[in-house]
């Protein structure tokens, strides 16, 4: 990563307002200013860093695995234009849920990554899930107690967490955790529409901030008379929706579906260690999990998180007939948005400057954070 310094970008800018302008970028460790440049490149560029808030692992490495491995998927994830991420855990023993929590805020306590994305919290996915929908995490479920929520919130790092609502305690348990500032995801549930309905409700009577978990994934389908969480969640006025558009984990036309629902669609990877690895063996969660043809599955043919990297997502979406600005909005507006990040998600005069610089081709050339230009892109 080179020294911090007053730079400057030109290229087709993307701003606020969702247009590409031909622009003149200013700044250090924030955005100075955007100045009109009309000789600006016409096939480069200038987007507001990709923010992850569920990602597992990536580059061979794993959030569960601790410290080292957080930096390791960070910096993989940074060299494809991620700039923030909350690194996810996984359901387990709940010694080694800990653990890996308080591995991830020893990263941050020790000043981050360099190289690699700014981590700002965990995202904790399980145990507080049903085993009923258990998708490809381990049986080590657990009910959301008061005295296990108060351990994970003595850590201080979690800030988004998945929680199934039919769970004894869930709600009581979700209170807290938005009290303190943590956005609530539904997920991994076998929950009826109206249970969710409810849920949703009481949360947002509270001013929480609600989410769905990797919609459509491991939460059932939407039916006529049987609308399901998925239905329920994109009626909601506030939720926004997670999607893993990887074109395996959800159809374009459920995504469109979403999009038509809803202006709160965030992109995440939910990407597992094998990203970026190729074919071959890996694991999740102590499970063995087959690499072929971009696709990672258990060894029971169940979908094991995904392979997917934030820049191909952004192509995905934009293929699937999004025009870019609104694209870009879903991987970096809306997501800081979701969990509280008031600094960034846009190229605004002000805000931390994390850019990634795009050719005509969505192909990355380019990563800053807060500034810093890495080195390994």
């Amino acid at each position: 990563m080179t020294p911090l310094q007053q730079q400057t970008l030109s290229g087709q800018v993307l701003l606020p307002s969702g247009e590409l302008t031909p622009a003149r970028l200013e700044f250090g460790r924030q955005i100075n200013a955007i100045m009109p440049d009309s000789t600006a490149p016409i096939h480069r560029l200038i987007l507001p860093g990709f923010i992850d808030t569920h990602v597992h692992g990536g580059g061979g490495a794993d959030a569960m695995d601790g410290p080292q491995a957080v930096r390791t998927l960070a910096r993989f994830h940074a060299s494809h234009g991620t700039t923030t991420l909350l690194p996810t855990t996984i359901t387990n023993r709940w010694e080694n849920v800990l653990a890996a929590l308080r591995g991830i805020r020893q990263v941050m306590d020790e000043g981050g990554v360099p190289g690699g994305a700014d981590i700002v919290g965990a995202h904790l996915e399980g145990p507080f899930i049903s085993p009923g929908r258990l998708g490809a995490q381990p049986p080590n479920t657990l009910e959301p107690t008061p005295e296990l929520i108060a351990e994970v919130l003595a850590l201080n790092v979690v800030r988004a967490v998945t929680i199934a609502p039919e769970l004894p305690g869930a709600l009581d348990a979700s209170l807290a955790l938005a009290e303190a500032g943590v956005r609530i995801g539904v997920g991994h549930t076998r929950a009826d529409a109206e249970t969710v309905t409810a849920f949703l409700k009481a949360l947002n009577a509270a001013g929480a901030v609600t989410c769905a978990t990797h919609l459509y994934n491991a939460m059932g389908g939407i039916e006529g008379r049987i609308p399901g969480p998925p239905a329920a969640l994109m009626a909601d006025a506030h939720a926004y929706l997670e999607v893993i558009l990887d074109n395996i984990h959800v159809h374009l036309t459920s995504f469109r579906l979403a999009c038509a629902a809803s202006h709160r669609v965030m992109l995440i990877t939910d990407a597992m260690r094998a990203a970026g690895l190729g074919d071959g063996v890996s694991e999740l969660g102590g499970q063995r999990v087959i690499v072929e043809g971009g696709r990672a599955t258990l060894e029971s043919g169940s979908l094991a998180g995904s392979l997917l990297t934030m820049d191909v997502a952004l192509k995905n979406a934009v293929q699937a007939g999004l025009r870019l600005g609104d694209a870009s909005r879903m991987l970096s507006e809306i997501p800081a948005r979701s969990v509280g990040l008031s600094d960034r998600g846009m190229l605004e005069p002000g805000l931390r400057a994390d850019l990634v610089v795009l050719d005509h081709e969505l192909r990355v050339l380019e990563v800053y954070v807060g500034g810093m230009r890495l080195e390994h892109v």
